[in-house]
């Protein structure tokens, strides 16, 4: 058991779960790290933070990322700050004792021609998506580094593949957020009057959405009971179009989903990138939270403190 844990990027969106349900865990005894606290870039203060924290367990939820035209502008900046904050925590986790480390990794680090379902053996069968390589690249070596850490060191590290995160205290600002907190937030801006709502390509493609919560169940229960040098995913699989989506937001805000427009000019993304989780619910039994159900409780949280900078991030 892992009495004291220490959580990176504790700030964020999962991280930000995480200090919501910790209640939920009465044995265990949390400390919340954010880039305020310590910057994970810098190896000696990485060190220095880990061993004044004397955790038993450190959860790596920490990174560097935003949407498409932040991974687009950024390649290297992304590729080499998260490669370093990677590194730097497996090597104070080595040099500290630590007994246990869990690295988050990401769907988007997939060969982009990966054939559906994705399973996690296919991370390494070709180039990722030109749109974010950098970012992906950065996530892709933590599957080496796992398997080297544990061979070499015997560094008990696991890897845990989240898909789209989303939930209630999600990074609404355009230059950050990815498709569904930027289109909660432009609808809910624009929800009064008879414009249209403008939605890039057809609305056909297919993504996989899970509820930051069931990450934060998902982790905990691979900490205490998940040991081996596979990474594995622990999404949901649900699916739903674009188009579903955005006409969910646009009912939960009470617009009329005919002020809906698809601009099939623009590119609307890949069509389909869904996952395997097969292992992980064989081994856990997990029961997700239904996609809807998250979502109403998003929008509900972000309609009642939208305005508030304490809360919303826009």
């Amino acid at each position: 058991m892992h009495r004291r844990i220490l959580v990176t990027g504790g700030s964020g969106l999962v991280g930000s779960a995480f200090d919501l349900l910790k209640g939920e865990y009465p044995d265990k005894e949390f400390v919340f790290s954010n880039s305020k606290l310590c910057n994970l870039t810098d190896f000696p203060a990485v060190v220095k933070h880990v061993e004044s924290c004397r955790p038993d367990a450190i959860i790596h939820l920490a990174a560097v990322c935003g949407g498409v035209g932040l991974s687009m502008k950024y390649p290297a900046t992304l590729l080499r700050d998260n490669v370093l904050m990677n590194i730097n925590v497996l090597e104070a986790a080595r040099l500290c004792g630590v007994k246990k480390t869990v690295m988050s990794l990401s769907t988007g680090m997939y060969p982009a021609d990966a054939p559906n379902p994705i399973l996690e053996e296919y991370i390494h069968n070709g180039y990722p998506h030109p749109s974010n390589y950098g970012y992906s690249f950065a996530k892709r070596l933590i599957d080496p580094a796992i398997k080297a850490y544990r061979a070499e060191y015997n560094l008990r590290v696991i890897g845990l593949v989240p898909n789209g995160i989303f939930g209630e205290r999600n990074d609404y600002r355009y230059e950050y957020s990815t498709m569904l907190p930027a289109l909660i937030r432009r609808f809910y801006e624009n929800r009064e009057g008879h414009s249209k709502l403008t939605v890039w390509g057809d609305g056909a493609p297919l993504r996989e959405y899970t509820y930051a919560n069931d990450f934060v169940r998902a982790y905990m229960w691979c900490l205490e009971n998940y040991d081996d040098e596979r990474i594995m995913h622990v999404g949901s699989t649900e699916e739903h179009s674009v188009k579903e989506i955005a006409h969910m937001v646009a009912e939960f805000l009470g617009i009329d989903k005919d002020r809906i427009e698809f601009d099939t000019s623009k590119p609307g993304g890949q069509l389909r990138k869904s996952t395997d989780n097969s292992k992980f619910v064989r081994l856990s039994n997990f029961k997700y939270t239904p996609f809807r159900t998250g979502l109403e409780r998003t929008i509900t949280w972000f309609r009642k403190y939208y305005g508030d900078p304490a809360k919303v991030r826009c």
